[in-house]
């Protein structure tokens, strides 16, 4: 499904005010458009749906997980640690104007959150949605060597002699985890290629 059409679908649940709901999609469409996003864009919202569609039978409320899809990349800032919090309150923002019940938001607040770690969750929508976030380590080899390009796009600011330290830092902690991937579902589905590709970036930098 195109993803302005997914968003007021699910919008709409919640409200009849198609001129609130355009207004929304515009700030999600310039925020996840922005120059200096090079993977952290539309096209990653996409694929993370394409990922969560093909477990929705396993997911208890896709709703929560459409909208942390949405706004978990909100703020971008590769010089920002504060990126996940900042999307997080952006989305509280725009789900109380929605009217979405205060324990449906805490939810969808919690798992934004939860992007910034990747820790694993007690709530297995979270796992699922951490997964569908990581799930371009487990792509083809091509589709990852993109994905690494994109991202030291995203870093240019930072100088090899930075970034290279700081990404070998991401990946060996990736390989330390028991599992990258948090469900049984992508586990069996991303983890084996997720491991070679990642020892295959560690050698190149």
């Amino acid at each position: 499904m195109i993803l302005k059409n997914r968003l007021e679908a699910l919008c709409l649940n919640f409200t009849e005010d198609k001129i609130l709901v355009e207004k929304f999609w515009t700030e999600i469409e310039n925020n996840y458009s922005g120059k200096s996003r090079h993977y952290h864009n539309l096209q990653h919202l996409e694929n993370m749906f394409e990922e969560i569609d093909s477990v929705r039978n396993q997911i208890e409320k896709f709703d929560n997980i459409s909208f942390s899809i949405f706004y978990h990349d909100m703020i971008y800032d590769a010089s920002s640690k504060l990126n996940e919090e900042k999307s997080a309150d952006i989305a509280k923002e725009r789900l109380e104007i929605l009217g979405v019940n205060n324990d449906e938001m805490q939810n969808i607040y919690e798992q934004i959150l939860a992007t910034k770690y990747h820790q694993k969750s007690d709530k297995e929508d979270t796992n699922f949605l951490l997964d569908a976030d990581l799930s371009i380590l487990g792509k083809s080899d091509k589709a990852y060597l993109e994905y690494t390009k994109q991202i030291r796009k995203e870093y240019s600011i930072y100088p090899d002699f930075l970034y290279k330290p700081g990404r070998k830092k991401v990946l060996k902690h990736f390989l330390e985890l028991e599992n990258i991937f948090k469900t049984e579902y992508f586990r069996g589905k991303y983890e084996i290629q997720a491991r070679k590709n990642i020892e295959f970036e560690l050698k190149s930098l």
